[in-house]
Parts: structure tokens; sequence; C-alpha cells
């Protein structure tokens, strides 16, 4: 496992906060979705913030590691062209799956619109370690993933999360971004013990932790990254920085920012947490409730299991697992594998019903969360769209959610989102008009072709309009 370089107290960069950020005292890097940055044009926030040595780490939402398929090999080429862009000393994705369906279970593709658990079992940790092999091979620098937060738990499965983890790191080499948030809201939502996953992990494989705020209601916490740091997160922080020295801490937030003082003092609760929790551990080194004890160094990790020689930094300096040729076994796992998820999403996007062994329940409020999130983040990509229809678009996006799985970005979503309407016949009227002519600039040849065939096919979209 390559060594990385410690990168010290961060913040999720996000346009909306980009000068606050810029003029954040005790920044050491920031964390920017890598989906939003175009290598080309990278924002000249983050330039600046380069040319002030604050390391840019890109953040993957995409790539789905935990589907069953393998790695899309242009997302991978555009997460390490964002990696290059940046100078970033790593780039992070998720232990998740974000689409399923297509040619391994001869359905439909449908795009979940977030992250979704995979299920801790040995199928999905085959699959997993070959992707994660596969992206570490086409990434020009480390790869770390990130444990998720989740609302609905997988039937059957055969190992903790913490295991899970130990092995996709010790059979692959990668590193691991630990998210304490999402350790407190799988405590909540799945009844998982924070402390036993941190007992579990290899600690000497995390690259950097997140620490985010949410939201609990019905007896369900929501991972918003739209609220406050609560004290229970910050307590996970303190247990896992008194078991070792976090290489970098990042707070995440998403929407709903706060003032930057408001930023700032969460910040600065998060150091003290970790300096705290750091000084109890050293002063604690020699004894534990009155009896003395001496640390056991944790073993570092290695694809074949042997503890290799360490640098002077007490890192184990070995390169991640070689790609491997897919085998049998693997194909007929990413098929299973492909096979539950396609049935998971179908019931969470399109109504089906729920596999057999979910809490039907639960999977309701998943539901109700991705179709939430949907609109919101249509409303962000096309935000004409609320300012056109006003307070119908959000009743008017969850119904349409309910009967239209996503098969595509979200782009196209908004587009089709808006044809849905303009095609069920809203009656006449100033908003329709913007609508529909919104939905044409869009959809159609832009500038106006030439063509008599694009111009056949606008004028076929009008009459279909109803104009």
């Amino acid at each position: 496992m390559q060594q990385l370089r410690r990168l010290g107290t961060g913040i999720g960069w996000r346009p909306e906060i980009a000068e606050a950020v810029e003029r954040m005292p005790g920044i050491d890097w920031v964390e920017a979705v890598a989906e939003n940055v175009c290598p080309g044009h990278v924002p000249e926030s983050l330039l600046r913030l380069r040319e002030r040595g604050v390391t840019v780490v890109p953040h993957g939402v995409s790539l789905g590691l935990g589907g069953a398929d393998r790695p899309d090999e242009s997302r991978l080429t555009a997460l390490a062209e964002r990696a290059e862009a940046l100078g970033s000393p790593l780039v992070t994705e998720h232990i998740a799956f974000v689409r399923a369906g297509g040619p391994l279970t001869a359905s439909p593709l449908l795009e979940a619109g977030h992250l979704l658990p995979v299920p801790r079992t040995r199928d999905a940790l085959d699959v997993l370690c070959a992707n994660v092999r596969a992206a570490q091979a086409a990434l020009p620098v480390p790869l770390a993933v990130e444990n998720i937060a989740a609302l609905i738990s997988w039937p059957g499965e055969e190992m903790t999360e913490g295991q899970f983890l130990y092995d996709l790191a010790d059979r692959t080499g990668v590193h691991l971004l630990i998210d304490v948030a999402n350790l407190h809201t799988n405590h909540v939502n799945r009844g998982e013990d924070p402390s036993k996953a941190l007992d579990e992990l290899p600690v000497e494989a995390i690259a950097y932790v997140h620490v985010a705020g949410g939201f609990e209601r019905d007896g369900v916490w929501h991972d918003s990254h739209a609220h406050p740091v609560p004290e229970p997160v910050l307590g996970i922080l303190a247990d896992l920085a008194s078991r070792v020295a976090p290489p970098g801490v990042l707070l995440e937030r998403d929407e709903n920012f706060p003032e930057p003082a408001e930023l700032e003092r969460e910040l600065a609760a998060i150091r003290r947490t970790v300096t705290r929790a750091r000084a109890r551990a050293t002063v604690g080194a020699g004894t534990r409730g009155g009896v003395a004890y001496a640390p056991t160094p944790p073993k570092a990790i290695t694809g074949d299991g042997v503890v290799p020689d360490t640098g002077s930094a007490g890192h184990p300096q070995h390169a991640a697992a070689p790609v491997e040729a897919p085998t049998g076994a693997e194909d007929a796992a990413r098929q299973r594998l492909a096979l539950a998820q396609a049935a998971l999403l179908s019931a969470l996007v399109a109504g089906t019903p729920a596999p057999e062994g979910f809490d039907r329940v639960r999977l309701g409020v998943q539901a109700r969360a991705l179709a939430a999130k949907r609109a919101d983040v249509v409303a962000k990509v096309a935000p004409e769209l609320p300012e056109i229809l006003a307070e119908v678009y959000r009743p008017a996006f969850l119904a349409y959610a309910q009967g239209h799985p996503m098969s595509g970005g979200y782009r196209r979503d908004a587009l089709d989102f808006a044809e849905h309407l303009l095609l069920a016949g809203l009656p006449e009227s100033a908003e329709t008009r913007l609508l529909r002519e919104w939905w044409l600039e869009r959809s159609g040849p832009a500038p106006l072709s030439r063509r008599p065939g694009a111009r056949l096919a606008r004028a076929t979209r009008r009459v279909l309009l109803g104009r």
C-alpha cells in the first residue's frame, strides 16, 4: 500500500461557498466533486487554492464500483483527467452501486441517482475487488474508497462492515476513506455498532476521514450533508482518532450552507475533537482502566496476507494488487449480483415488488428519498424548471418519478420530465409556453439546422406538443 501524504484539515469545496473557503483560515486541503469539474476549465477558485499550496482531491460519485458491471472506461478516463488537472495526490470514490440492469440481466438499465449499499457477501466482495483493481490500474494516483450511509439492509449478509472493508483492503491494497457520519447513520438505521466497525477496520489503510451532519425523522437518520455535525458523529470521530492519527479530516456540506463563521466553528470543533482524542490516547498509552498494557502495532495488509517490511513511517511499501483476467467464477458472481441489484433498484425506482427478505417499509422510505433527491438535483441542473412551474414543480416531479425511472443523467431527466408534462396536455398558459420553449431549445438542434430532416423533426415535436 503506497504511503500517502498527510492532508490536515479540509472542507468540501462547492461553488456556493467557494469565496468563503478561500478566505477561511487553517484550510490545508479541499475536496471537489469530480463530476462537477471540467479538466479544461478548472474553476478559478480551485486554481487560486492550488497556487497557495492547498491540496485538491477529486471525489467521484458515479463510477459505481460496487455494481455488477466492470467500471466504465470513459468514466475512469474522466476521473484520471481530473486528478491530473488538479495535481491531486489521490482520488476517491464510493463502495456503492448507482445503476443496475442492462445486458447482464437483459433488462432496461436503471439509474439510482444516489449511492446504494452493496450486499456484504462473498459474491459482492469478489466483484468489488475486481472493479477496484481495474480502477487502480486506470488511475495515475492512488485510489481510496468510502463506506456509505444506508437506509436499508440486504438480507443474508455474510460479513460485518468492518470485515468487508478489511478484506477489501487486504486483497487490493486500496486505501479507505472512512466517513464517521455514515457509521452513525448505519448505527441508527441498521443497528450497527460504530465502535465494533472501528475495531475491525485496518486503520493503517485510512487515507482520510469525512465528517458531516444529518437529521433524524421517524426513527430514520438521513445523511443530508445539509445540517450541523451532531455530537454523536464527533464522538465516533474521537473514537477513531483515539486509535490512529487520521492523515486528514474533512467537513462535508452540500447544501443549506450557513454563514462562513458557522462553518469555521464546525471546523474548529473537528480540530478540537481530534486533538483531544490524540492527547488522551498518548496519555493512556501505558494504562487503560488501571491496567498496564502495550498497544499492539497494527498489522500491515498485503494481497497475500504476508506482513511486509515497512518504511520509516511504518507504512507498507507495496503496490496495489495486479489486475487479473476475469474467471468463470467472477463472471458467475457478477451475474448473481446483477440480478439482485436490478431487482432492488427496480423496486425502488420503478415500483416493482420488493425482493424477498427486504423490509418493505424501509424500502418505501428509501424510494421516497431517491425521488426527493432526483427532484432536488434536477432543480439544480435545470433551475428554469422550478422557476417556470413555481410551487407546482416539486409535487409534479415526485408524481412523475413514481412511474418514470431515471435511465440517463440528470440533464436527460430534466428534459424527459418537461416532455412528459407537455405531452400530458397542460392547459395553455404563459407557464406552458415558457416550458415548451425551454424544452424545444434544449432538445432540438442548436442553432436551428438547415437540414430538411432536422427541420422536419423539430416541426414534428411542435405538433406533438400541441403547437
